[in-house]
């Protein structure tokens, strides 16, 4: 066994001459655990809502998502498009025309997404999981067209699950110029009837804008005929998403862009990422500070064992063995609490997912989930346990050189 780490582990568990060494070695370990913990436990809460913001999503948003590079829109009959679509790992395939537009309907008026969409988006989505109301996905029935509007839209329309009449949709022209005598002029006017369900995504972006329809309405609406804002696409069970994803971003090229489910929301993922690094290093900061308290200990140690020192060095012992031996005590001062705080915050963490210890309210069904979501990812865990051995043993290297240079320097005479 190594000299210095056999010594340094004699020294941790042996009984020293004053107690409150020993008080004082258990506070450092306790200090560095909880801290641990605290990182193990805050950063798989902040993977829960993660992983839940991403199922929310994945009621609406198609598995993969090809939009223009350049422009809102392209040919449906794209080569290109008609190559990807041919692709025997995809199963369902939509064709969707999506922009801004004017919702009035008795008195009250707001601006809309408009959503136009094949009748196969149902196969491609979980959309009929998130429908509310005694109807059914309908987006059309001979001439007449439906709107399913999301329900926070719903309610500032004042139209609840089911209307009456038609809600008036109004874009504006995208030829010829404005009649300022005539100002109605320069808008298309349509109209949707209800379908009798609202859908309910729990984002605001969706359920507080979007109305979803058929993509002959938003053609006509738009002047958009024999032309698409995205082709979304849903693969075969088994398929492997990056390498489909990379291969038809080959065939793609600069023309267009192929977007997963994380990407088409980038910008919510990126924030709450960001959320993420940020309370990792601020606990991260806590951990430093806790570090601290080995120094400490390991001062007292190295006062307390003065004569040891002078035994060793009688014995041959260098002076750089001699350091050593007080490194590796507060490393595995270090080591020993990033084990039982990663061990203490997984066991919270199980506790939290089968039991739901900690709610995110008094009454249930007040939230989408009743308890804080957790979900351990183990690369963080890694990362965790690095991170408190780095803290520790570079917490604990410079103080540890000085002090014995300091301390022990009279055992030389």
């Amino acid at each position: 066994m190594n000299f210095p780490l056999f010594i340094a582990r004699r020294y941790l568990f042996s009984k020293k001459s004053t107690n409150a060494i020993n008080v004082i070695s258990v506070i450092s370990v306790v200090g560095v655990a909880v801290a641990t913990m605290a990182l193990v436990i805050v950063l798989s809460v902040f993977n829960g809502f993660h992983d839940l913001v991403a199922t929310l999503f994945t009621n609406f948003d198609p598995q993969l998502e090809i939009v223009p590079t350049k422009g809102k829109t392209a040919p449906a009959d794209d080569p290109i498009l008609t190559k990807i679509k041919a692709f025997p790992q995809v199963d369902v395939a939509t064709e969707s025309v999506e922009d801004m537009a004017l919702a009035m309907y008795q008195g009250q008026q707001t601006m809309v997404t408009i959503k136009g969409v094949d009748d196969n988006f149902d196969q491609l989505t979980h959309i009929k999981s998130i429908l509310y109301g005694d109807g059914q996905f309908d987006l059309h029935a001979g001439n007449l067209q439906y709107g399913i509007p999301g329900i926070r839209l719903a309610q500032t329309l004042g139209i609840g699950v089911r209307w009456n009449g038609f809600l008036q949709i109004y874009a504006p022209q995208r030829e010829g110029q404005l009649d300022m005598t005539d100002p109605s002029s320069g808008f298309v006017q349509d109209s949707l009837i209800s379908a009798g369900v609202v859908f309910v995504v729990n984002q605001a972006r969706y359920d507080k804008n979007y109305i979803l329809t058929s993509i002959v309405f938003a053609r006509n609406l738009f002047g958009q005929q024999g032309m698409l804002s995205s082709l979304e696409i849903r693969l075969k069970d088994g398929s492997n998403l990056d390498e489909v994803k990379a291969q038809m971003q080959q065939i793609a090229g600069n023309k267009y862009t192929v977007r997963d489910r994380f990407e088409q929301q980038a910008d919510t993922f990126k924030i709450m990422q960001i959320e993420k690094i940020i309370a990792y290093l601020f606990l991260s900061f806590i951990l430093v500070v806790a570090c601290f308290n080995i120094i400490g200990s390991l001062s007292m140690l190295i006062i307390d064992k003065k004569d040891d020192v002078v035994t060793l060095r009688n014995l041959g012992a260098s002076d750089k063995q001699i350091t050593h031996i007080f490194l590796f005590e507060g490393r595995m001062i270090s080591l020993i609490g990033a084990v039982v705080g990663i061990g203490l915050g997984l066991l919270l963490c199980w506790l939290q997912q089968r039991y739901g210890l900690v709610s995110l309210g008094s009454s249930s069904g007040n939230f989408i989930v009743n308890a804080y979501p957790v979900s351990v990812h183990y690369d963080d865990i890694l990362i965790i346990f690095i991170t408190v051995l780095a803290a520790g043993w570079l917490s604990v290297w410079y103080p540890v050189r000085y002090l014995s240079k300091r301390l022990l320097g009279n055992g030389e005479k």
